[in-house]
């Protein structure tokens, strides 16, 4: 059987999985990805393969058509967010699919605190202007006794409430699946109440119809002057037009961000020339442990699938 595999994360680690599944009389094929390989290029190259663990990649029902129509007889969307995966598509043509949730939420956790403490503290800044043979004195703010805005109260979210609880703050937390939290000082909102008391918004949560855009100018006029915003989610999250002029106007004091709507920035993007971005390659969730169990989950649930493992 031959497999292949579009996520960067594992392609890195190539050298770990080609041996793993070798075992199994499995051949593997990582194609050149920076982040994902277009609709056309899929539509071309699944139908060869028995099995597919996708990453971000478009994987449109028209895709899995083309799929169907060859080898292709199960997939697995590597990670947690599926809103590039056309699920129905799948249930319709007799494709088993899954994901491969609570991988990783303590490794993404740590890059949101990371940014939350980096904004604050604008250290980011201070290291570009001390390359430049300045040596700037940036007054920045203390975590404790501010307020962080969490959207998303998954196993992201929840593992990120515990850092920002750490730091001292409190935390009002934006879910609409989440009925109740018992945990002192945390706070659950309906989207976007009390959103003028928080100093930092953090995008946690998956993308869907309901949420895109879920930033934007509305919202930003409801928001504390000097905001700070952190997205580790999904870009389209945030209306990148209305976070510029934001920014721009300083409304929105600094953003530090994972992911965008289109990955990868694109050259012109107007994030680019703010001082005060932190700007991301869509990775916090690559260290080598959380990528190696996540690589693992991925490939037994398509070896079960494909009637080779039993799980």
């Amino acid at each position: 059987m031959k497999i292949l595999v579009t996520c960067p994360p594992m392609i890195g680690l190539r050298e770990y999985t080609i041996p793993y599944l070798e075992q199994y009389g499995i051949e593997t094929y990582f194609p050149d990805v920076v982040q994902t390989l277009t609709e056309e290029e899929l539509i071309k190259i699944v139908p060869n393969f028995d099995g597919w663990i996708i990453g971000d990649d478009p994987a449109t029902g028209d895709v899995f058509k083309a799929g169907a129509s060859g080898r292709l007889k199960a997939a697995v969307k590597w990670g947690i967010g599926v809103d590039n995966v056309d699920f129905d598509a799948c249930k319709r043509l007799n494709i088993p699919i899954t994901n491969t949730p609570n991988m990783f939420g303590k490794e993404v956790a740590d890059i949101a605190w990371g940014y939350v403490i980096a904004l604050a503290r604008e250290t980011f800044f201070i290291d570009q202007e001390i390359r430049k043979k300045n040596w700037p004195k940036n007054c920045g703010i203390s975590l404790e006794d501010k307020t962080a805005g969490l959207i998303g109260y998954g196993d992201i979210g929840k593992n990120t409430a515990k850092r920002l609880k750490v730091s001292g703050m409190e935390v009002i937390v934006y879910d609409p699946v989440v009925s109740e939290i018992t945990k002192p000082e945390i706070y659950l909102k309906r989207w976007p109440d009390s959103i003028e008391q928080c100093d930092f918004l953090i995008f946690t949560c998956s993308l869907n119809n309901k949420n895109r855009h879920m930033f934007n100018r509305s919202i930003i006029d409801q928001c504390k002057p000097g905001i700070r915003i952190v997205n580790v989610a999904r870009g389209a999250l945030i209306n990148e037009t209305d976070l510029c002029e934001g920014l721009a106007t300083g409304k929105i004091h600094s953003a530090a961000l994972d992911v965008f709507e289109t990955e990868p920035l694109p050259d012109n993007s107007k994030l680019r020339t703010h001082p005060l971005c932190i700007l991301g390659s869509h990775n916090s969730s690559n260290t080598f442990e959380a990528v190696m169990r996540t690589n693992k989950r991925a490939i037994d649930c398509l070896l079960n699938f494909l009637g080779i493992l039993e799980l």
